[in-house]
């Protein structure tokens, strides 16, 4: 009985009241996440993501920072680079290239090298054992027993955790923000719908680095923050602006070697010490650019010795998306051309800037009742200028990573529309609840209830709005972890296992062959033969197979499926529509191509095709019983 008092004693104090509640919190995080990767988790189904991994891998098992995911235009520039800086001609100098590890120049390294330590401390198999714990396969044969198949790829899923990890860091520090600046009830509603919003659940099993850009992005705005408060009370002396001056530029940098469009949010941050650092800001300016240049100018360095560009292939994404460059184009062209004219980059982001503000404007908020509220509040005046001030911040930004998302947009957006690394307006989420929650409580304190308990009810109506689409995706989700269409993991590994490591593949999953079957894997070309009577006839297999052999062809669904008239029929005898379509009706490869040997299994619903039988040499000469069976 004494004891029991005792613990009534130590529960009833305010200091175990408040661990408990943190432990409470955490519990029901931890179940959260549970029924959410039971029932929302995917394996990874964004190429950016798997290109991120395969360069992870590379880094954390020594070779670099080089790249298993070919582009064929990444090969125009550092064959370019090579020419002029050893006075050779192009071709030469790209068939040097290929026969070493390609340095990869369309990604910034911080991603892949967080995620590289990752798989150096963790327990990560690459192989796709079907003998795995619970939560990597599960049992779905009624016919034999104790067969198990596969079901979640065991390194997709541990990188989902590590993201889910930065997600509970993010709201952690907006809960704290909200706190300091607002108050613990706007806090606590703020971190509860940041945990119910789907889009970012979404984004934390997606393996993109937009949860680490996040964290970047809330740490830079408590630096801002805390400049604020400093300028308003000094308490560090005057050296204070200036060391949260290069924390913000060093941040800045770390975003930049994150996503190179974060460098956009540059100009808002030097507006905004101009406007309110006043008697320091032209030290602060100054004291965030050179922060921000030590960080990303080595790595800007880099690129421009190895590619002749300071950002690689992500410096002329302005490109993709216009007339010049459809889809993916820039990708798969080996020999561009690279005039950039102001007419379509104008027309480019006045077009994506518009669908940006008509389409996407109330998703800010992840939710259109909070992305609301924070519009409606941003006619509201508060009396806190901290609180006004870090909201001029924010809507800058907001121009600044418009503009920047407008320019950039790709196909990759075209493929995904929301969760990609390109939206970058998903960023300010967390600012736009803590102000739409804000908003919320100020037109809650104007009714008048007959009943406190209506207060109550109101609040939890709100709250179970704002969150219901998480939970009808996760207690009536109906999809299964497998990304197929067109990624499945154990018969990417198969064929990929059928060359060796330094041989080399097509595909038009490039990315996928390099992370799951971790070998060299080019972008399919543009044409399969060179066409006649133009100008720039380097597009086709030939090319690239006259640089270094290409020992296999993999095509997937993801072409199989094109449109019939506009990607097979309308298309010209060397086009891929044409070759496909021989493949699928003949069962017969062309004669000129000089990939002929197909296995069985894989059509229609994809194409295998590899110089030589090699399915027969991996298991002595002996046809296997039984090929990689498509889903």
């Amino acid at each position: 009985m004494d004891f029991l008092q005792r613990v009534i004693h130590l529960i009833d104090a305010a200091g175990a009241s408040r661990f408990l509640r943190y432990v409470l919190v955490f519990l029901c995080v931890t179940l959260l996440a549970l029924v959410y990767d039971l029932n929302g988790y995917k394996n990874l189904a964004n190429a950016e993501a798997m290109d991120a991994a395969q360069l992870g891998r590379n880094l954390a098992t020594g070779k670099g920072y080089t790249t298993q995911f070919i582009r064929p235009f990444g090969l125009f520039l550092l064959q370019r680079a090579a020419a002029q800086n050893g006075g050779g001609t192009n071709r030469p100098a790209a068939a040097a290239i290929l026969q070493r590890p390609v340095p990869d120049i369309s990604n910034p390294p911080l991603y892949p090298a967080v995620l590289a330590g990752l798989m150096a401390v963790g327990p990560f198999d690459f192989s796709v054992n079907l003998r795995k714990p619970f939560w990597s396969v599960v049992d779905l044969s009624s016919s034999i027993p104790g067969e198990r198949m596969f079901w979640r790829y065991e390194p997709d899923f541990l990188i989902t955790v590590f993201n889910q990890l930065l997600f509970v860091l993010v709201v952690m520090l907006a809960f704290f923000w909200a706190r300091r600046m607002f108050d613990a009830t706007v806090a606590w509603f703020s971190a509860f719908f940041l945990f119910g919003s789907e889009l970012l659940w979404r984004f934390s099993v997606s393996g993109l680095p937009t949860m680490l850009l996040l964290l970047i992005f809330m740490c830079l705005v408590w630096c801002l923050t805390l400049l604020e408060s400093e300028t308003s009370e000094p308490r560090w002396g005057r050296a204070g602006p200036l060391v949260l001056s290069a924390a913000a530029g060093l941040l800045l940098g770390l975003g930049g070697l994150t996503s190179y469009a974060f460098v956009a949010l540059i100009a808002p941050v030097l507006i905004w010490l101009v406007i309110y650092v006043r008697t320091q800001a032209v030290a602060a300016c100054l004291t965030v650019l050179v922060a921000c240049a030590l960080v990303l100018g080595p790595w800007l360095a880099r690129n421009y010795h190895v590619s002749g560009t300071p950002f690689g292939t992500a410096g002329y994404q302005v490109l993709e998306g216009t007339v010049l460059f459809p889809g993916h184009r820039l990708a798969r062209s080996l020999n561009p051309d690279l005039q950039i004219y102001p007419a379509l980059l104008g027309r480019k982001l006045f077009a994506n800037g518009r669908d940006l503000v008509e389409k996407h404007l109330f998703e800010l908020g992840g939710n259109g009742w909070l992305s609301a509220l924070f519009l409606a509040g941003l006619m509201v005046g508060f009396r806190r200028p901290a609180l006004r001030r870090l909201r001029h911040f924010l809507l800058l930004s907001f121009g600044a990573l418009l503009v920047a998302q407008a320019l950039g947009r790709t196909q990759l957006t075209e493929d995904s529309p929301q969760i990609n690394s390109e939206n970058l307006l998903v960023l300010l989420l967390p600012f736009v609840v803590i102000y739409a929650v804000s908003m919320f409580f100020v037109l809650l304190d104007q009714i008048q209830f007959p009943a406190a308990e209506l207060r109550i009810y109101a609040q939890g109506l709100f709250g179970v709005v704002v969150c219901l689409p998480l939970v009808s995706s996760v207690l009536f989700a109906s999809t299964t972890p497998l990304a197929y269409p067109p990624y499945h993991p154990p018969v990417i590994q198969q064929t990929a296992s059928w060359l060796k490591e330094t041989e080399l593949m097509m595909s038009d999953i490039p990315w996928a062959v390099a992370w799951y079957g971790n070998r060299p894997c080019v972008w399919l070309t543009l044409n399969t033969t060179p066409r006649e009577g133009v100008a720039n006839p380097h597009e086709d297999f030939s090319s690239v197979n006259e640089l270094k052999t290409v020992n296999a062809l993999y095509l997937t669904p993801l072409t199989l499926d094109g449109r019939f008239l506009s990607d097979w029929v309308r298309t010209s005898e060397n086009s891929w529509g044409g070759f496909i379509t021989r493949c699928l009706i003949l069962k017969d490869v062309p004669d000129a191509f000089p990939l002929h040997e197909m296995p069985t299994g894989f059509l229609p619903e994809q194409l295998f095709l590899a110089d030589s039988k090699r399915w027969q040499k991996s298991v002595g000469d002996k046809v296997p019983s039984q090929t990689p069976t498509v889903p």
